[in-house]
């Protein structure tokens, strides 16, 4: 088992986690302060001993240390001691550092297309009015052939759609200027975040992450994440664009000896706070079938219960650190992670959880035959990289010395939407070459034969890797790949005048011109003189009197006489008119 199996720890028997199923996905799981992390640093040292290349994020800077040795820590040496691993000594792992701000370690970007309007919508917090507008957006730039690559792109295909709203409502659906204008918001508080700079080229090659070095160790790579923290959503985010790129760019591979690569999220709660049930079911849908791509997931997280239970029935390999129950939340949690194990007629789990120690676990791994162990307490095994921080010397050394210096510095913005849009033309820059490749790390010297166990020990034999700076694989530590050329720098663009926006809807380019206001007509008859008019006015003053009288000759004095007054004034006025 020791040649197929990595040494997590030890109780009445050793605990090993087998390579062939260690692609079932796993847990680890305890209250702050409990070991976590060392757990996972040893998992992940494990893997790397056996060729399998590891993803990790460092949310709180002490991952780093992987990249050195260790060994001479007194905790670890005594636990070591304990436990009785022969020739136990430090060893530093080939370590790979990323930094979505390009600051602990290489960017990483990708670019606005990759990620898609699903992804975008829950970064940027968009309700599912606003998500189905930009839907739209998206599908309007893939019909007229635009890229949307940064933010910018975005940015000027959000506006365009905005400007022909009611040409794309009848095709589309309702398009709502105020919508729009809401999204562009959301992409202004996200680029204050610092999130523009994860949009962009060149976009991250998945292939530079899994690779080993010469000596047949894996790589870990390392996501440093403190500083990403501070802007939760764009964290679970990219974790989870970074999981649905493994699935859908891999090809199946079924079930093999070992995992081509492990996936390992810390603060695991983040990806599925708030989530909508549409990406929940994405979550979980990718996490059953990304096994059968020979890609491990193991989720990170204080307390079982932030798993939903979807997903919590997926992870077969299971380490549970201490839970502190003070209150009845955390008290239903201590019962929840007792009853996902398979009970142990030794010990009540329920109870065993709290009293756990530092360095101190439960755990259940799958036996040979794929069924779950019985639950084990046991003692953590102790990690040979450094447990701590590495110092900024250190890890700028790393990243200096790393096969993939310099691929990823330099900002490439070629020709897409908003050039399109805007009618530029850049002839941005097209890549720079990888640097030099780094020198091969040594292995662990030979001497006396030792009793191996799991992946404390000699390495064991691993098949080359296909290629890559630190590639393929030679029976010598020492022998080195000669770096790759350069590619040949592209032709410059010859100077062109400036192009027309290739759109098949568009505004039109001038409105036309509104016609001069017409004079004012006059309907009816023509007006009347001065003199007509004075005429018409006598000819009314002595109707009236006439009328007066008349009709006091008639009628009398009183009520009738006004009466017939007036009917007489209207008929000689209608007369006169």
């Amino acid at each position: 088992m020791t040649d197929n199996a990595i040494f997590v720890g030890e109780s009445d028997a050793d605990q090993y986690l087998l390579l062939k199923y260690a692609n079932r996905h796993g847990l680890i799981a305890g209250a702050t302060g409990t070991g976590k992390t060392v757990t996972l640093q040893t998992i992940a040292e494990g893997f790397s001993a056996f060729g399998v290349p590891v993803f990790m994020a460092d949310v709180k800077g002490d991952l780093s240390g992987v990249s050195q040795a260790g060994g001479t820590n007194p905790k670890a040496v005594e636990r070591a001691q304990q436990l009785k691993i022969e020739g136990y000594a430090g060893h530093a792992f080939p370590t790979i550092f990323w930094d979505l701000f390009g600051e602990k370690g290489h960017p990483i970007r990708t670019t606005v297309s990759e990620v898609g309007p699903v992804l975008m919508a829950r970064l940027l917090q968009l309700n599912d009015t606003q998500e189905g507008v930009l839907n739209i957006v998206f599908k309007v730039a893939d019909e007229q052939g635009l890229l949307l690559l940064d933010f910018k792109d975005l940015q000027a295909m959000l506006q365009w759609v905005a400007e022909n709203a009611s040409s794309l409502t009848t095709e589309f659906g309702n398009v709502s200027k105020q919508t729009i204008g809401t999204i562009q918001r959301a992409l202004l508080t996200l680029d204050q975040q610092g999130g523009e700079g994860f949009f962009g080229e060149p976009a991250l090659a998945l292939a530079d992450m899994m690779r080993c070095d010469p000596s047949g160790y894996g790589a870990i790579n390392v996501l440093a994440a403190d500083r990403l923290m501070q802007s939760p959503r764009l964290y679970a985010t990219f974790l989870l664009w970074l999981l649905s790129e493994l699935f859908e760019t891999l090809p199946e591979v079924g079930d093999l000896d070992k995992p081509k690569f492990v996936f390992f999220f810390d603060e695991a709660h983040l990806l599925f706070d708030d989530a909508p049930k549409a990406l929940l079911s994405r979550i979980e849908q990718v996490v059953r079938l990304i096994r059968s791509k020979g890609v491990g997931v193991y989720f990170i997280s204080q307390n079982p219960l932030d798993i939903p239970e979807t997903v919590l029935g997926q992870l077969a390999n299971r380490v549970q650190h201490a839970l502190r129950a003070f209150t009845p939340k955390d008290q239903k949690a201590v019962k929840v992670a007792a009853e996902t194990f398979r009970p142990n007629k030794k010990f009540d789990a329920a109870t065993t959880i709290t009293e756990l120690g530092v360095g101190e676990a439960l755990v259940s791994f799958l036996d040979a035959k794929g069924v779950p162990e019985p639950v084990e307490r046991c003692f953590i095994a102790p990690p040979r990289g450094r447990i701590g921080p590495a110092i900024d010397a250190e890890r700028a050394a790393v990243i200096a010395a790393s096969p993939l210096a310099g691929k990823y510095d330099k900002v490439v913005d070629r020709t897409s939407a908003y050039e399109v849009l805007t009618g530029r033309v850049s002839a941005g820059a097209q890549g720079t070459s990888p640097g030099e490749a780094a020198p091969a790390p040594s292995t662990p010297a030979s001497g006396e034969a030792l009793r191996r166990r799991g992946q404390y020990g000699s390495v064991p034999p691993t098949a080359p890797a296909s290629s890559g700076p630190w590639g393929p694989r030679t029976s010598s530590p020492t022998s080195t790949q000669a770096p790759a050329p350069p590619p040949a720098a592209p032709p410059a663009e010859p100077a062109s005048p400036r192009p027309e926006p290739r759109l098949k809807k568009a505004q039109t380019a001038d409105p036309a011109p509104e016609p001069a206001p017409k004079p004012r007509s006059t309907g009816g008859r023509q007006p009347d003189s001065i003199g007509v008019t004075m005429a018409k006015a006598a000819g009314r003053s002595i109707t009236t009197v006439v009328a007066r009288e008349a009709a006091k000759a008639v009628f009398g004095k009183g009520k009738g006489a006004s009466i017939g007054a007036s009917v007489l004034r209207g008929v000689l006025g209608s007369i006169l008119k």
